[in-house]
């Protein structure tokens, strides 16, 4: 388990983690979100031990990371994929972790296995892909067999093979009863993946909630057709209610199908078309961090054309 109380962060006048509170729970894949700047790795980084909390406590498995006799067994950590010497081989950058806490080279085989690099274990991992960096940073958070798993961004780089085979290992690894905290900004990858959610936006915890209630917690939209839809939108406009334009049709927050049929029918409006849209993860994040995204762009996709001489 992973317990944070008050935790803040401050470099200089920057607030980069503003009095955080929050637990990560045995047994469940949290997920970690949040805009870039909102404060994630900065929160990873003082949950081992890197940064120095400015107010508040992190405690893993009940003690500061930094106190733990054998962290490896305890907490696997991968923050930073590229962080090994180019000139080992991934099975010497193992074994050398390994060697700081007895860990046997049978071990170090089995996580390289496990990973998916073992017939490559001996190549140095300066000619590495970044995914294969990504699997190596997995097998040395997975060497000691730890009860707590903090991976940042481990889907980085991985092919569609191996973004499903870190969906497996994520999802077995809670089954195990052990307490998985993974960062990620691909909201595709969390909805398939992440049992519980933790959000950051600019330091603050935004929402700490399970998948069911971060989904539920959008306005639905519904999509429809019109001949009217100058009409259709001035009724259906109003306090807590917002009407876009979207595939040649509506796009309808705030009001469900029945309200808006029954609107659309005591205006003498024709509907030809109206389908609720299922809610997504993205849908919902892009919703609740839309006021903390410190670099914001403007929403068309259109490429400026540079200006004439």
């Amino acid at each position: 388990m992973i317990e944070a109380v008050d935790l803040s962060k401050q470099y200089g006048r920057h607030t980069a983690v503003d009095h955080v509170t929050f637990t990560v729970r045995p047994g469940l894949v949290t997920g970690f979100l949040g805009p870039n700047g909102a404060g994630k790795s900065t929160t990873l980084r003082m949950v081992v031990g890197l940064d120095h909390p400015s107010t508040g406590q992190v405690l893993v498995g009940g003690r500061r990371y930094a106190d733990s006799p054998a962290p490896l067994h305890e907490v696997g950590v991968l923050l930073e994929a590229g962080a090994v010497h180019p000139g080992r081989s991934a099975r010497e950058h193992l074994l050398a972790l390994a060697q700081t806490h007895g860990i046997s080279r049978r071990r170090v085989d089995q996580v390289l296995d496990l990973v998916g690099l073992g017939e490559v274990a001996g190549r140095r991992t300066g000619g590495y892909s970044l995914g294969m960096h990504q699997r190596l940073g997995i097998a040395g958070a997975l060497l000691g067999d730890p009860a707590v798993v903090v991976l940042d961004e481990p889907v980085n780089g991985l092919d569609p093979d191996g973004i499903r085979w870190i969906r497996g290992l994520l999802r077995s690894l809670a089954a195990e009863g052990r307490t998985v905290f993974v960062s990620s900004h691909l909201m595709s990858e969390m909805a398939l993946t992440a049992d519980h959610l933790l959000v950051l936006g600019r330091g603050r915890v935004l929402a700490d909630v399970s998948m069911a209630q971060m989904t539920a917690s959008a306005a639905p939209v519904v999509n429809l057709r019109t001949p009217q839809a100058e009409e259709l939108r001035r009724v259906l406009t109003g306090p807590g209610v917002t009407v876009t334009d979207r595939d040649g049709g509506l796009a309808v927050a705030g009001l469900d199908g029945a309200q808006i049929a029954r609107r659309a029918l005591d205006s003498r409006v024709l509907v030809s078309e109206l389908t609720p849209q299922t809610t997504s993860l993205e849908d919902a994040y892009l919703a609740l961090t839309r006021d903390d995204v410190e670099y914001s762009t403007t929403t068309t996709t259109t490429v400026p054309r540079r200006a004439a001489a």
